[in-house]
């Protein structure tokens, strides 16, 4: 494979609505060559790990069907390198299987090795027990990350290479990444974080695997995520991810099309490929209209294509082009591939609004509810009694366990006398915790519980206690969720208890402490439900649940049910609302940690529609405020036996079972949306349309589900006809002319057809 210059075109719609000028900063090289024909690449990342194997061939279909040719992936180091030198590349690990799957589907293949990732991914994909070498700095000229970093991204080119993935072999990789979004940190490492990167760009060439390197820095733009997925098992990165990674992607988490985003996506990578020539060849050139309007010009000898951006947040854009004029929205751009006519605009959506439902399952008797067993977590005589796997005369960073669990019991004991100068009738247990979850036991009794603010992962645990003359024993559960992913030097931010514990005492206006950091503290990882895999189907056989009585809002229990898989096709998710926090597994396969209970923001969410023009921020178009910071958890069909199903939840906080149901994710409404001259496509993805509830060509207003005419409409009622063209087929098509749909009087108003369709 001949290569030359390149930039990925990693193009998405936050990328042409945040960065207009993207056409200036990337016009030079935005091509590969492969097999002598310089190619534009249209490209979006789908997870491996993130989806199950039986979803890949749906996912690829679909990313292709929406005009991509490229699929990127990152390469998770502590997935397929859990224990040093153990490695893992079964079932959805099976990165050689998702490669050939990509070729498979005709696809080409970006292979983005790091191998730190950072995706919301837990611990930024880095393997805790690198934390643990001693030695060791990250992301830094230090030879023991080095050496494991170089082993690692080894194994995996060597593997690529001996299945013969890579273009230069015929395989379907063209491009690998090494490192990822260093740029944004680099600084903070001074001197040592520019021999690093050169050392890397080194490492990188000397694979020889005749295919060019990148390294990704993504400082203006969220990156292209085109199917999000779902992080399965405690994958989620933090702290406090939702196992959800949709981030509103073209295909759902569920695979399923996101329209209208996938659909506008469609089209934008069909003028492009169709315009690949001008853009791989053309001469460019620009004309400054001013007030933010700029027209880009890529010229051949057989023709030329032109863009007209917009950036202007407020203001649009009436220009005088080659003779003729346009009108170019708002923060927008317009493509026209022959300099003549627009073919496409980022803010003229021409493809339907999918709004999905979440229905019962009907494969249970509704409405009827699960039928519960349950159990205490039992704490066991040796926690209680401080006796632990291992020992320290210090608090230990929770990261030293090499991430084996979520949970980690710190005990210790203390010893008081009556006569001793912190002995009082007000005495309190204060920790330092730093960040997630504290429960605390003080001789074989629960107190109390904490836990951290999102952003603000340090606390301060204060509670009343009641000591006995003698032994005291302590006990503190510390409960992760999630590692931090991202930052300079994420690596090395505390998880855990870091101290001070202490127990302090007042007597008046006298404050007394007595600081138990540097006792001995026994350390016991896990849970004993954990250890003893309640959570597999045939648990019964190893311990007794109880099936009277079910608890309402009571900590640490376990609680299994069984359920018949929901009929037909359509996506599967589990509404835990009415639960605290903990884990569920269905089938004995985990499908992450849930924490209903935890409410997202109470304010800044829009009130009307969402305003798309200007600069993305975070805190732009927020909906969802006061709401569960996630309800829904996605469960696999694969997960699911065609019988009886198993599900089991271990729940932390408190919760009320009663509330748990399956549910399908599948089309309630089609709303069509189409400019004049374009042509309304309106699809119930497989299933009929059954009716249409609203049309209008002219200059309908509102949105999907509150849709009203507006100022001007056809003179003749176009329901009748959309009903006809529609009803009863699995898709249709109209042509938005008024020679199909009746002349209107609206003058230079911009038309419209709109359509509102159940499924």
């Amino acid at each position: 494979m001949k290569t030359t210059k390149f930039i990925l075109y990693a193009l998405s719609l936050c990328f042409l609505f945040q960065a207009l000028t993207a056409w200036e900063v990337s016009r030079d090289d935005r091509a590969i060559t492969i097999d002598g024909k310089r190619r534009v690449l249209l490209s979006g990342s789908i997870h491996y790990p993130r989806s199950t194997q039986d979803m890949w061939p749906d996912l690829l279909r679909k990313s292709k069907e929406g005009g991509l040719n490229t699929i990127e992936t990152y390469v998770f180091w502590n997935a397929h390198e859990p224990s040093r030198r153990q490695y893992d590349f079964n079932g959805n690990l099976d990165l050689v299987r998702f490669i050939k799957s990509i070729k498979d589907e005709g696809l080409y293949a970006v292979l983005r090795i790091g191998p730190y990732v950072c995706a919301e991914w837990n611990y930024g994909g880095f393997p805790v027990w690198l934390h643990n070498m001693p030695g060791v700095e990250f992301r830094t000229a230090n030879s023991v990350f080095m050496n494991e970093m170089q082993n690692f991204t080894t194994l995996i080119v060597d593997m690529m290479r001996k299945e013969k993935l890579f273009a230069s072999q015929g395989g379907p990789i063209i491009l690998a990444q090494i490192e990822n979004e260093y740029g944004n940190v680099m600084s903070n490492y001074g001197d040592a974080g520019k021999a690093y990167v050169d050392w890397c760009a080194n490492l990188a060439d000397s694979y020889q695997i005749g295919i060019p390197w990148l390294m990704c820095q993504q400082t203006d733009a969220p990156p292209p995520m085109y199917h999000g997925g779902t992080n399965f098992g405690r994958t989620s990165g933090g702290p406090y991810f939702t196992t959800s990674y949709d981030y509103d992607a073209p295909l759902d988490e569920y695979g399923n099309l996101n329209q209208p985003k996938w659909g506008h996506l469609k089209e934008l990578h069909k003028v492009l490929i169709k315009m690949e020539k001008t853009l791989t060849h053309g001469n460019i050139s620009n004309v400054d209209y001013g007030n933010s309007v700029i027209v880009t010009i890529y010229a051949t000898e057989e023709g030329s294509g032109c863009f007209f951006g917009n950036a202007n947040t407020t203001t649009d854009a009436t220009i005088t082009f080659q003779g003729s004029e346009y009108v170019v929205p708002a923060w927008s751009v317009s493509i026209l591939p022959d300099c003549k006519n627009e073919e496409y605009n980022t803010a003229k959506v021409n493809t339907q609004t999918s709004l999905m439902v979440k229905k019962s399952n009907e494969a249970e008797e509704e409405p009827a509810s699960l039928k519960w067993v349950w159990r205490p977590e039992i704490i066991d005589g040796p926690v209680l009694e401080g006796k632990g796997k291992f020992a320290a005369s210090k608090l230990i960073d929770q990261k030293q366990i090499n991430d084996e669990s979520d949970y980690l019991w710190y005990m210790t004991s203390v010893n008081l006398n009556d006569d001793d100068p912190i002995w009082s009738d007000n005495m309190t247990l204060h920790v330092n915790g730093s960040g997630h979850v504290l429960h605390a036991y003080v001789n074989g009794e629960y107190l109390d519980s904490e836990w951290a603010t999102y952003g603000i992962f340090n606390y301060k645990f204060e509670k009343q206690v009641k000591l006995k003359p003698g032994p005291n024993q302590i006990a503190l559960l510390s409960a992760t969720v999630g590692l931090q992913n991202y930052g300079p030097m994420f690596d090395l931010i505390q998880s855990g208890i870091p101290g001070p514990v202490e127990i302090v005492g007042r007597k008046g206006d006298e404050r007394v402490v007595k600081d138990l950091s540097a006792h001995k503290w026994s350390y016991k990882v896990g849970l004993r439900g954990l250890d003893d895999k309640l959570f597999n189907s045939d648990s019964d056989n190893l311990t007794n649940w109880l099936s009277e009585e079910l608890p309402n809002n009571k900590r640490m229990t376990w609680y299994k049910t069984t359920f018949k898989a929901p009929l037909g096709s359509d996506s599967v998710v589990l509404d835990l609302l009415g639960m605290g926090k903990g884990f569920a597994w269905v089938n004995g396969h985990n499908i992450g940690r849930y924490w209903p209970s935890y409410m997202a923001q109470e304010d800044g969410c829009i009130t009307g529609s969402c305003d798309y023009r200007g600069s993305y921020d975070n805190n732009k178009c927020l909906t969802g405020c006061g709401e569960p910071s996630q309800r829904y958890y996605h469960v696999p069909r694969s997960f699911m036996d065609k019988d009886v199903n198993t599900l089991v939840l271990l729940e932390e906080f408190g919760g009320n079972p009663s509330h748990v149901s399956f549910k399908t994710v599948t089309m309630g409404t089609a709303c069509g949306n189409a400019f004049e001259k374009k042509t309304l496509e309106l699809s119930c993805q497989g299933k009929p349309i059954a009716g249409v509830l609203f049309a209008s060509f002219g200059d309908p207003q509102g949105s999907c589900g509150s849709f009203t005419k507006g100022t001007c409409d056809a003179e003749e009622d176009v329901l009748p006809i959309i009903q006809k063209e529609c009803v009863g087929k699995d898709s249709c098509s109209v042509e938005v002319i008024e020679e199909k749909l009746g002349k209107t009087t609206c003058g230079n108003i911009i038309k419209r057809l709109v359509v509102e369709a159940v499924c």
